[in-house]
């Protein structure tokens, strides 16, 4: 005799299956529970429920996988902290700070000659460190194009400049220079003073403001080359420490067609020291 063939689609035998499947599952997660109240050993049966379970799900689509996370950006890429715009002491706590300050050099804050001083002295710190409240990209947004196909250098010498040493508070001063080859246009020539002075009014090395400077510029206007020359005296080293008034120090970033050229860095070089 011929067996009775199944007269149930496939599609149906399979939901069948998987019903008996989940019932056997259902089951075993019982037997599991009891066994786990009467203080018997669970492994075993929780071994084969778990095996039971990855071969139901194996032909389930897989779980999508968490997306990656974006590191947030080093600290060193932001060109002004956080701090300043967040948790930004009152002006009467400055104040007090600054009678500390006073006490604690051995005066008295309450004499008649300092007793304005703490007021004195944060509003000047507002103009000496207004640099950290101004956006030196903004600064050279604007560029005049119109320049009749003017690309030769263009540079703008002996910006003078006053800046605090981060390391003691202590001013340091100078000069600065500025060379780029334009591209697209070129920019006002005060505004490049002013880039000086944003970065200048911030606790600040040598070293770091020079290259803020070629950075802000490189990034903006986007120049064939860029050339920047900084020749400071730092008051920390006249007024304390090894006591060495009348020191330069001299810092320089050359980038693209400056740096690609030994001529073109003498070319600067000698226009920056040609005073006639």
């Amino acid at each position: 005799m011929y067996a009775k063939p199944d007269s149930h689609p496939m599609t149906t035998r399979i939901a069948r299956a998987e019903d008996a499947m989940d019932a056997a599952l259902k089951s075993l997660s019982y037997r599991l529970t009891e066994t786990e109240e009467s203080g018997m050993e669970p492994t075993r049966q929780n071994g084969a429920l778990n095996a039971m379970r990855n071969d139901n799900a194996r032909g389930q689509a897989p779980a999508p996988e968490p997306a990656p996370e974006i590191a947030p950006l080093p600290a060193s890429a932001q060109r002004v902290p956080d701090a300043i715009a967040t948790g930004r002491p009152s002006r009467e706590e400055a104040e007090a700070a600054v009678r500390t300050l006073l006490r604690w050099a051995g005066d008295d804050p309450n004499r008649e000659g300092l007793r304005d001083t703490p007021a004195r002295v944060v509003k000047a710190y507002g103009q000496i460190f207004g640099g950290y409240g101004q956006d030196a990209d903004a600064l050279l947004e604007r560029v005049f194009e119109e320049v009749e196909g003017y690309s030769d250098i263009v540079l703008v010498r002996d910006i003078p400049f006053y800046s605090h040493c981060e390391h003691h508070m202590v001013p340091f001063m100078g000069l600065a220079h500025i060379a780029y080859y334009p591209t697209k246009g070129v920019v006002g020539l005060s505004k490049l003073a002013r880039v000086v002075d944003t970065f200048a009014r911030r606790l600040q090395t040598q070293e770091t403001m020079t290259a803020q400077i070629a950075d802000v510029i490189e990034s903006i206007l986007k120049p064939r080359g860029i050339a920047v020359m900084v020749e400071a005296e730092h008051l920390c080293m006249a007024m304390r420490g090894v006591q060495k008034a009348g020191v330069s120090t001299i810092t320089t970033q050359f980038r693209g067609a400056f740096r690609n050229d030994a001529n073109e860095q003498v070319r600067f070089l000698t226009l920056v020291r040609n005073k006639s």
